[in-house]
């Protein structure tokens, strides 16, 4: 082996990471939607928790990136401690199918049909089909489709030629010896550990191995205790994520490490007595792809079951080793760990996005009740709500700003952008909640009260706010496409009954009935009330944006006054329901 093989090895070791991290970056974009629904569906069910982490990590192929997600359930409080210990299980027998796709690459028969099923056979096919969705894709979809056709020609192409500059190793004495070496167990697990910690991918180090198993030297006495050690070495991802995290997030990174330190000791001390106990022939026998990936799926399996009945086990070994902080701990609300699977973090944007849309839907009927129940409790509440909005809002922007930066399919994009201006919208409403409340303190104050007339058209157009409040706050929380479609014809109705009682009031003015003081209350008060509602259709406009993929707000509600039957019948129902009483001569 010369310094050219050397490099050619460098070389096909750097295609085949390159190509494995673009693979699982965009299975992980194409899968977003999928993973959402799986995660979605976590529950304290073991083996649902099981059969999640196993689920996930055959679709993304990456145990540590599904272990990284589920340190960033349990930092943000999504997902409990005993849920992710099943989870995590679950990912680690899931990782093992990527051993099995790379075992395609050791098929070696002259049958025809079994040699097309050999990588080197068919991915130039996917690599031409792949480069043709990329380069001629007309949506992201296709585009990442291709990126994982790309990723996995262009991984399968690092693996052959990994498998053909070390083919001169055979004959190397060095290598030889060094594989002798590592039939000591303890080494072997080192060695495994070391390497995969370095690359931070069991699947990556497993391929490596198969890759070196093709010079024929790589017995399985030695591959066996290296694939125990790879298990160990995958934990450094999880254990550097949960860095500054909370206490149930480092236990989870925790029960990832003492899982598969467990699980190797037990496995290492059962193989070496039987080892030494037992003589058996296939250990001294050339490990191959198939018998790597056999021995990589057993072994995570047996540590499963043996392990999983021991799973409180785990949490109580992980608190003790973890224990309770003595001042309580600030959760997290949105982690950073979850940028990573920009899917889940969407999710995780909308689901805080919500509550806020919530909190100043509530400080805004506070305020409107103030306005003829007065209470400090109620005053303090508007305002308690109106700065907890301005804290979801300054998180929830920072995040969906740096979320942005990462790579997401059209849909997600189109959704964060829109998430970002509707709680811009949800933190105005707040504010106006604070000013319908000074305008309820001036009045207190001024000692000045409304006359009769003038509160039961106020009753009209506050009992109109609230009502599109509650229509843009389902359209949001339910994507509740006719209910955002309603706001706009409310909202119309609004901004018409605000016109009139201006318009009453300076009536009112020229009869004496009301004073100058007032005038500018009342004044305050409709600007409050009407810009409420405008806030209201530009979220029901971004809940039309998302429903018919648009990313055009004004022509999303263009279409909705164009729609003249619905619409006008909607907005018929509205005057009708608002309508204001006669004025008095």
């Amino acid at each position: 082996m010369d310094i050219f093989d050397v490099l050619t090895l460098v070389g096909g070791l750097a295609l085949f990471l390159f190509g494995m991290n673009v693979m699982g970056q965009s299975l992980e974009r194409r899968a977003g939607n999928a993973l959402q629904a799986i995660l979605g569906r976590l529950t304290n069910n073991r083996f649902a928790g099981f059969l999640t982490g196993m689920g996930v990590t055959a679709i993304i192929q990456s145990s540590s990136a599904t272990t990284v997600m589920v340190v960033g359930f349990v930092n943000s409080g999504l997902m409990t401690l005993k849920q992710a210990i099943n989870v995590i299980m679950g990912a680690n027998v899931g990782t093992t199918i990527t051993a099995w796709i790379l075992s395609l690459g050791g098929i070696d028969s002259d049958v025809l049909w079994v040699q097309l099923l050999k990588p080197t056979s068919f991915t130039p096919v996917l690599a031409l089909i792949g480069i043709t969705y990329f380069m001629f894709g007309k949506n992201n979809k296709k585009k990442d489709t291709g990126m994982i056709l790309l990723g996995f020609a262009t991984l399968m192409f690092g693996m052959d030629t990994m498998s053909g500059a070390v083919a001169g190793l055979r004959d190397v004495p060095a290598f030889q010896e060094l594989f002798i070496t590592f039939t000591n167990p303890i080494l072997g697990v080192l060695a495994g550990a070391i390497l995969t910690a370095i690359i931070q991918s069991s699947s990556a180090s497993v391929g490596i191995l198969q890759a070196l198993s093709s010079t024929g030297q790589v017995s399985f006495g030695a591959a066996i205790p290296i694939i125990m050690g790879q298990n160990i070495g995958t934990c450094v991802t999880a254990v550097l994520s949960s860095m500054g995290a909370t206490k149930n997030a480092k236990r989870t990174a925790v029960v990832h490490l003492s899982f598969n330190v467990i699980g190797t000791i037990i496995c290492l001390a059962v193989f070496s007595i039987v080892k030494e106990l037992v003589h058996i022939p296939m250990l001294e026998q050339a490990a191959s792809y198939h018998g790597i990936a056999i021995a990589h799926s057993a072994f995570n399996i047996i540590c499963t079951i043996i392990l999983f009945p021991m799973a409180s086990l785990l949490e109580k070994l992980a608190c003790r080793l973890v224990p309770d902080a003595k001042a309580p701990e600030q959760q997290s609300e949105l982690d950073e760990r979850l940028l990573a699977t920009p899917a889940v973090a969407l999710e995780r944007s909308r689901s805080l996005a919500v509550t806020m849309a919530s909190v100043a839907v509530r400080a805004l009927e506070n305020s409107i009740i103030s306005l003829s129940d007065y209470t400090p409790a109620l005053a303090e509440s508007v305002r308690e709500d109106e700065d907890l909005t301005d804290h979801y809002e300054d998180i929830l922007g920072t995040y969906l700003v740096k979320l942005s930066s990462h790579q997401m399919s059209e849909q997600e994009s189109a959704m964060a952008a829109e998430l970002l201006r509707m709680i811009g919208d949800f933190e105005r409403i707040s504010d106006h909640s604070v000013n319908l409340l000074e305008s309820a303190e001036e009045l207190r104050e001024k000692e000045i009260e409304l006359s009769e007339a003038a509160a039961a058209e106020l009753k009209v157009i506050t009992d109109a706010t609230r009502e599109v409040l509650s229509l843009s706050l389902a359209a949001f929380v339910n994507n509740d496409v006719n209910a955002a479609a309603s706001v706009e014809a409310l909202e119309q109705i609004i901004d018409r009954l605000k016109e009139a009682l201006r318009s009453r009031h300076i009536l009112r003015l020229q009869q004496g009935n009301c004073t100058i003081n007032a005038g500018f209350i009342w004044s305050d008060l409709l600007t409050n009330l009407e810009r409420v509602s405008d806030h209201c259709s530009n979220i029901a406009g971004c809940v039309l944006d998302i429903a018919n993929r648009n990313m055009n707000l004004h022509q999303s509600l263009r279409a909705v006054r164009h729609d003249s039957d619905e619409y006008k019948a909607q907005y018929n129902h509205y005057a009708e329901k608002y309508a204001l009483a006669p004025m008095s001569e």
